[in-house]
């Protein structure tokens, strides 16, 4: 007897309904077994939120207290930013859902439509693209919706025309992704490599001429002309970032007249409509692509041939493995292998570069600005407190599963003429040498550009150098004690119990150094300028050159008690192991 293929709707309720049961067995997964991660995530997540809607409404006050008229590009400019990443981040999710996960394998055995397992895959990299705009974009809103006494019907908006919003750039990512596999088989690296750099390229060069360039003074009437003057390119009627920023400042008008009201609201719905209108037709569009190319872009990639050609060696490569002693020659073998996976994963390189890239870009600006010495000196200790967390998001993301991942090829290592503690510390040479180069340049621009004086600038290079030992040795060390190996993705490593331990003890250091330092440099500063504290011989002797002296030796110390402590752990706990 011949079975029928499933209807488009059945095929719907099927998606839907093992959609919700991945969902609910995610959820009572993590509340069961990882309660510590879900709250400590819970928490920080609520902290976050708070403070960004705290720090929106001061800033909304003061923009609209002065320059209420910028609003729109404000919003436009902030939009449109965040419609270019979705865009790209939604592509890369695409990418691995559709083409290399085992999910999506062994649905194409199933008697699936294209456009069903395509809607499956697509609602889930929405969630994960969208979840940090709807996180930073919340707080925003409502906290202008407050300052500017918006009525009822604006916060009432809110929700749809924000889920409206990203189904936009997501279709298009989606879009984007699947024809590229489909039309550049043999190119897709390379075309994701190039659109990535150039989109990339284009968000500096456009910062750095907005913000780098100004020739008035901060904060005042003229740069603000002239600042956003540079960015009405973001104003264009086409774009579904302007239909947003449009439709929201015409739903938070509050005016006595009733018909006024009545009237915003109303134009308020059409932009709310015409973001509908369109995100169904991109969705539309982006099931009618995976129905023709799909299929012929996952078979296309299936049946590539690996490229036979010979790889020349890098030079650095050549370096580390021929030059040195001859006991350390396996150590610099592994750091070679670490080099070369890193070089190839697109995932860990590009995101390594653009948040550094931003990071500098950022601290290079910092000359725009007047600073006063007390007001630089705190700048210059948060910004040494973000470069420590952005790099203990880099140990946690991707050195803590490495243990892990050698541990499921341990058969492969355990043939080869190297002891166990060799690759413990060739993973912590490799996350220290790759992280320390660029944080001691960025404190270094940092410090300069805020005219800092050389003294403050070598602590904080100091304290970085005290920050890159134990981030690394807390991410090995953790990731040799507490290694997972039934689990073969690193970012559900990272994300486990192990890797948020990892990051929790990280966090805490980062804050133990940087108050350290920053309560001791802030009181010299101010007793040098001749400034009077509080009469307290404890500030007296804390804010004087021995007070400094003591808190360099504490916190050098706290470098090698969170860098060794671990990896001796860890190292005895690898030497244990039975994988």
């Amino acid at each position: 007897m011949q079975r029928q293929l499933l209807e488009v709707s059945q095929e719907n309720t099927l998606t839907r309904k093992l959609r919700r049961t991945i969902v609910w067995n995610l959820v009572r997964s993590t509340i069961h077994k990882s309660r510590f991660r879900f709250g400590l995530v819970l928490a920080l997540s609520t902290i976050f939120w708070t403070a960004t809607f705290c720090l929106f409404y001061e800033s909304f006050i003061f923009i609209d207290s002065m320059h209420a008229e910028v609003m729109s590009l404000l919003f436009n400019t902030f939009f449109s930013a965040l419609m270019l990443m979705m865009i790209f981040s939604t592509a890369i999710l695409m990418y691995g859902g559709l083409y290399r996960s085992e999910e999506s394998k062994f649905l194409l055995t199933c008697p699936l439509r294209a456009e069903a397992i395509h809607a499956h895959k697509f609602i889930e990299a929405l969630w994960f693209s969208s979840w940090g705009f709807i996180l930073l974009g919340s707080p925003m809103l409502i906290s202008y919706g407050i300052v500017r006494e918006a009525p009822w019907s604006f916060f009432a908006m809110l929700l749809p025309f924000m889920v409206a919003f990203v189904f936009i750039p997501a279709s298009l990512g989606s879009i984007l992704c699947m024809l590229v596999v489909a039309g550049l088989p043999r190119l897709r690296l390379h075309a994701f490599s190039v659109l990535f750099a150039a989109a990339t390229f284009a968000a500096l060069w456009l910062a750095w001429s907005t913000f780098g360039s100004t020739q008035s003074q901060a904060l005042t009437p003229a740069w603000f002309e002239e600042t956003l003057s540079r960015l009405a390119m973001t104003e264009q009627v086409f774009l579904p970032s302007w239909w947003l920023s449009s439709g929201l400042l015409d739903a938070a008008l509050r005016n006595d007249s009733h018909e006024i009201s009545r009237q915003s609201t109303f134009e308020a719905l059409k932009f709310l409509g015409l973001i509908i209108a369109n995100a169904m037709l991109l969705s539309l569009m982006a099931s009618w692509v995976a129905r023709w190319t799909y299929r012929k872009g996952y078979s296309n990639l299936e049946a590539e041939m690996p490229c036979k050609k010979r790889r020349q060696i890098f030079w650095l490569d050549e370096l580390l493995a021929h030059g040195g002693s001859k006991y350390g020659h396996p150590i610099r073998l592994l750091l070679v292998k670490d080099l070369q996976v890193f070089r190839r994963d697109v995932t860990q390189w590009s995101q390594f570069a653009i948040f550094f890239g931003l990071l500098a870009l950022y601290f290079y600006n910092l000359q725009s600005f007047n600073y006063s010495n007390a007001y630089a000196s705190l700048i210059g200790h948060l910004n040494l407190a973000v470069v420590g967390l952005i790099l203990s998001t880099f140990t946690t993301r991707f050195v803590f599963p490495s243990i892990s991942l050698e541990g499921r090829r341990f058969w492969i290592l355990g043939l080869l003429p190297i002891h166990r503690d060799q690759i413990i510390w060739a993973k912590f040479l490799f996350s220290f040498g790759g992280g320390l180069i660029p944080c001691l340049g960025l404190i270094f621009l940092s410090d300069s550009m805020l005219g800092l004086e050389q003294k403050t600038i070598y602590v904080h290079l100091a304290c970085c150098i005290a920050l890159c030992g134990g981030l690394s040795g807390i991410a090995v060390g953790m990731g040799a004690c507490m290694p997972d190996f039934r689990e073969s993705s690193p970012a559900k490593i990272a994300a486990g119990f192990g890797g948020t331990v990892s990051l929790v003890l990280s966090a805490l250091f980062i804050l133990f150094v940087v108050i350290t330092v920053g309560l001791t440099s802030h009181l010299n500063l101010l007793r040098n300028a001749g400034s009077r504290l509080p009469d307290n011989p404890i500030l007296w002797l804390i804010g004087g050159s021995g007070g400094l002296a003591a808190s360099l030796v504490i916190i050098m110390a706290s470098g090698l008690l969170a860098t060794f402590a671990p990896l001796f752990l860890g190292i005895r706990a690898f030497r244990q192991l039975e994988p």
